[in-house]
């Protein structure tokens, strides 16, 4: 039994959490069908009669979401179902027009397999988590029921029907909200680095459902509700706090928690419950008798192995063994596939060498300046030439890490190159020894009662003397040439 963490315990009680995400596959047709997978066209335009469930249709399985299943299974060190089969799933639903959801239960095409998370609790608090993968089986997505379009009434939308879905299903190894929450992030960063997914929470193509039991440390397993269909970090977060305490609360007060389906209400910061859990034998599953097995040859996976990307993990790595980034910049670094590529593109261009310069103004001031607007490192106004031609001019003194951020900001808003906005608002930085020095000797004849200070042992009075020669030089004078000349010339 793996040892209680009592810092996470909650009230005297051990939180488990095991996740279930719904991750829509990026093909441009569904998975049993050549309907279209676009987001956001009118209702009832993107179902065609196999979607519809009508009699005689067969479906045909889509080879594109099988590649883009196995290369999550790679992603995740998984065991892979090169014999996978798929099933019927019976309930009644009224945007499930077959009353059947085709799904795979007994031979999934993705196995055991685990994915390492890095937890973060506050307070410079993070440490390293392996999370437990018992399962990725592909299923098709079901259709969405409308209830605020006719007033009074609901109306199904097809669309979504037959979308294909990699329902990813965790070991309950979560002991925390924030275990939770970064399984999820990690999972999300994953299926959208690899391509497979778009995972935009807002449209509803990566949702994720949370198994939230309590127990006293050294119990049993406690019952578990599952909390549906969260879409949002923040929700997420919120939702499964109000589970525990709600948990907590029912127990003490002598009641026993009921196995439910539960929704959130994020505007009552509640949990509610939907219905009384079902058991995979109320589904009657039973083998697709329209589809046969798939089975999958080795050399198919060779394949798709080649073609993978470097996994964020082993970027990450990289990253610090061979650019001596820390672990922190690291993984902020590569949040995102993108955002690894722009940031490698500038030290490509500027020299390993600055690699923690370039890692300082992709994560301070282009990261800053993105997330105020907005805008995605995708959206950047800064192309990856231009922050290298910034850096380039800090690296050779022709401007001070101060002008560099009037530079940058002129940039980003498209007033040209570095050395354009260098040349046309004159920021070049000044680096003649003699004329420093004569600054500096001025200042120093004007500002008296501060010379006699840093002689008397205030350490201050020689930064307000260093600020005169930069107000003085209007920034331009080279810092570390200010510094030594007035030491020489105090000293």
């Amino acid at each position: 039994m793996t040892e209680v963490r009592t810092d996470l315990l909650v009230d005297g009680y051990e939180v488990v959490i095991g996740i279930e995400i719904h991750c829509q596959l990026n093909t441009n047709s569904k998975i049993f069908s050549s309907a279209p997978t676009e987001f956001g066209a009118e209702a009832n335009t993107q179902a065609n009669i196999v979607d519809l469930g009508l009699p005689g249709v067969l479906p045909v399985v889509n080879e594109g979401v099988v590649e883009r299943a196995l290369k999550f299974g790679l992603g995740v060190n998984a065991e892979l179902g090169l014999y996978n089969a798929f099933d019927r799933k019976n309930y009644f639903y009224p945007d499930l027009p077959k009353g059947y959801q085709i799904t795979q239960m007994p031979h999934p095409i993705v196995g055991k397999g685990y994915i390492d998370i890095v937890v973060n609790e506050g307070e410079n608090n993070e440490y390293p988590k392996r999370i437990g993968i018992t399962r990725g089986h592909l299923e098709e997505d079901a259709g969405k029921s409308v209830h605020d379009a006719v007033d009074g009434m609901t109306g199904i939308d097809l669309n979504r029907a037959g979308t294909p879905l990699i329902e990813i299903v965790s070991e309950p190894d979560m002991r925390s909200t924030a275990e939770a929450v970064a399984y999820i992030k990690s999972i999300h960063q994953l299926v959208t680095w690899l391509g497979i997914s778009d995972a935009i929470m807002a449209e509803g193509s990566f949702r994720a459902d949370c198994n939230v039991s309590v127990r006293k440390p050294g119990e049993a397993l406690g019952t578990r509700c599952e909390l549906k269909n969260l879409n949002s970090f923040r929700f997420i977060e919120r939702a499964i706090n109000r589970e525990i305490e709600r948990q907590i609360d029912l127990i003490e007060d002598g009641g026993q928690v009921i196995q439910a389906t539960r929704l959130y209400d994020p505007d009552k910061d509640e949990t509610r419950s939907m219905r009384t859990k079902e058991e995979a034998n109320d589904y009657r599953y039973f083998p697709d008798p329209d589809l046969l097995p798939i089975r999958i040859e080795q050399e198919t996976v060779d394949e798709i192995r080649a073609q993978m990307p470097e996994l964020p993990t082993q970027r990450r790595t990289r990253f610090e063994d061979e650019l001596a980034l820390s672990e922190y910049d690291a993984r902020i670094l590569t949040a995102s596939r993108e955002l690894a590529d722009y940031y490698e593109e500038v030290v490509g261009k500027i020299g390993t060498n600055h690699a923690k310069l370039a890692a300082n103004w992709v994560m301070g001031d282009l990261l800053g300046a993105l997330n105020k607007d907005d805008k995605t490192i995708d959206d950047s106004p800064i192309s990856t030439e231009l922050l290298a031609g910034l850096l380039t001019r800090i690296n050779d003194n022709t401007i001070s890490g101060k002008i560099a951020k009037k530079v940058f900001t002129a940039m980003y808003e498209g007033e040209g190159t570095a050395d354009e906005i260098i040349e046309t608002k004159g920021l070049k930085q000044e680096t003649d020894t003699g004329a420093i020095k004569a600054m500096v000797e001025e200042v120093l004849a004007n500002n008296q009662t501060m010379v006699d200070e840093y002689k008397g042992g205030k350490q201050k009075a020689f930064n307000g003397l260093v600020g005169q020669v930069m107000k003085a030089s209007r920034g331009k004078a080279n810092p570390q040439q200010v510094n030594q000349i007035l030491k020489e010339l105090l000293d």
